[in-house]
C-alpha cells in the first residue's frame, strides 16, 4: 500500500472511531433524514443556514465506516461555505467517489481525498455520499427524508 494509501485511510479510521460535529447544532434550522437500504446507514443531517451560509452543521446516525466516516469529514468541510459552494463541491466529491467527470484537485479537497478509493469499490458509493444527499435535501426543503434507492 502506498503512503498516500495509507494516510487515506488513516483518515477515514480516525474519522470513523473519532466522528466530528456528531450532534444536532443549536439552532438548526434545517434538516434531513438518509437511509442506505443496501448498507443500513442511516443518518439525519442538521444545518444550521444563515443568509444562504452553513453556519453550522452536525449528524446523528449509525453505519458503516464509509458512511460515518464520509459525513463527518464533510461537516468538517461545509462550515462557512455558500450553499452554492457546497453544490459545487458535491460535484467535486461525486467526480472522486465515482471517477466520473472531471479529475478532481485532491490538494483542494482535503480530508474529503482520502475517499478517492471508493472508486474502487462501486456499490460502496452510496455510503459515501449518503451524507451529501441527505445534506442537499435538507438545504432544498428544509426538512425531508432520503433514500438512495
Amino acid at each position: 500500500m502506498s503512503d498516500l494509501s495509507d494516510l487515506y485511510q488513516e483518515v477515514i479510521l480516525d474519522h470513523y472511531k473519532r466522528p466530528r460535529n456528531a450532534k444536532a447544532p443549536a439552532g438548526a434550522n434545517r434538516e434531513a433524514e438518509g437511509y442506505n437500504p443496501l448498507c443500513g446507514d442511516r443518518l439525519r443531517v442538521f444545518v444550521k443556514l444563515v443568509d444562504d451560509v452553513v453556519e453550522e452543521i452536525g449528524f446523528e446516525g449509525t453505519g458503516c465506516a464509509i458512511s460515518q466516516a464520509s459525513v463527518s469529514v464533510m461537516t468538517e468541510a461545509l462550515r462557512g461555505k455558500t450553499r452554492e459552494e457546497v453544490q459545487a463541491l458535491f460535484r467535486r466529491f461525486q467526480d472522486l467517489v465515482t471517477g466520473e467527470g472531471e479529475e478532481p484537485d485532491l490538494d483542494e479537497l482535503g480530508e474529503l481525498a482520502a475517499m478517492s478509493g471508493v472508486k474502487e469499490f462501486p456499490a460502496r458509493v452510496k455510503c459515501a455520499t449518503l451524507g451529501w444527499h441527505t445534506l442537499l435535501a435538507a438545504l432544498e426543503k428544509g426538512s425531508t427524508v432520503v433514500s438512495t434507492e
